[in-house]
């Protein structure tokens, strides 16, 4: 493993906008089974502002990572690179990037809380009966498969191979072309007329 290279500065707040307050922290490290990353973090004292995020350095080749959840593989490492798309077919959940899509670095159980949040705040939006009931089935799967009962499929598409799910179970495979060029980076694009 390289040094790690760190970079602190105190910026103007993103949030609460007050000039020489909020300390930005820069660490390139290097983060096994995935390569090199940029780590990012702002903290304001001012207004409690915190904002966290995992940049990757490297591009790879396209790639999708499967593994079956079951309740012997929860605390498997799971990488998700902010371009990437997460989702388990089976509880009907799906995490595609937009433009202030973040890394994270967790397990297996971290993803299913993370769907988890999403479904709760979306039962909280969506009051239509039809919504309300797939949310919930939703929302009992995810809490099934966190208790370790029955499994699904977790799947990650990345379209620059920088995700990864660590286990010798996982299966990684190219991304069909036309699958590939359906997929959300979440970065903007131009396009010349």
């Amino acid at each position: 493993m390289n040094e790690d290279t760190i970079n602190e500065m105190i910026i103007k707040c993103p949030a609460c906008a007050v000039e020489g307050v909020a300390k930005s922290i820069m660490k390139e490290i290097e983060i096994p089974h995935f390569g090199k990353v940029m780590e990012t973090t702002i903290q304001c004292p001012s207004c409690g502002f915190k904002h966290s995020d995992i940049i990757a350095l490297e591009q790879n080749d396209p790639a999708k990572y499967v593994l079956e959840i079951n309740k012997n593989n929860l605390s498997i490492r799971v990488v998700r690179s902010q371009s990437a798309t997460v989702m388990i077919p089976e509880v009907g959940v799906k995490v595609e990037p937009g433009p202030k899509s973040e890394g994270y670095v967790t397990n297996v159980e971290g993803v299913l809380t993370r769907f988890e949040s999403a479904v709760k705040k979306a039962l909280n939006l969506f009051e239509d009966e039809e919504s309300q009931k797939n949310g919930k089935e939703s929302l009992n799967k995810i809490q099934e498969l966190k208790k370790g009962n029955g499994t699904a499929t977790l799947i990650i598409l990345d379209p620059f191979g920088q995700s990864n799910i660590v286990s010798e179970n996982v299966e990684i495979m190219e991304i069909p072309e036309d699958e590939l060029h359906d997929l959300k980076t979440g970065f903007s694009h131009i396009e010349e007329n």
